[in-house]
């Protein structure tokens, strides 16, 4: 028998899942050439998906997506907004093809 607690648990972690998969597939979309977890930020929020250009929005799910071996690092540049290097990502090749033949469904992240 779960407790109240166990349960509000179970969904505020499912609705983080779910947010989750949802920020995958944002960035994923946004991946249509090499770029840095900041200019993904930045491109997310000028189309308003996000409140803030921080790369704090991206960089997780990146380092995610990299662990996945749905992208990789291909690279490092200037970063135009801090001056510092940082990693440049990109699809594995494989992911590519699926998101061109379906753009709004990359099944096996559910």
């Amino acid at each position: 028998m779960n407790t109240i607690t166990q349960e509000t648990r179970q969904l505020s972690f499912q609705d983080i899942q779910d947010k989750q998969k949802i920020r995958y597939e944002q960035i994923l979309n946004r991946l249509d050439k090499p770029k840095t977890a900041k200019e993904i930020a930045v491109e997310l929020y000028e189309l308003g998906i996000t409140t803030t250009a921080d790369r704090n929005t991206t960089a997780p799910r990146l380092t995610e997506l990299e662990k996945m071996n749905i992208v990789r690092v291909v690279g490092k540049k200037k970063c135009d907004w801090t001056g510092k290097k940082v990693a440049v990502y990109e699809k594995v090749n494989k992911v590519k093809d699926m998101v061109k033949e379906n753009e709004n469904h990359i099944p096996y992240l559910y």
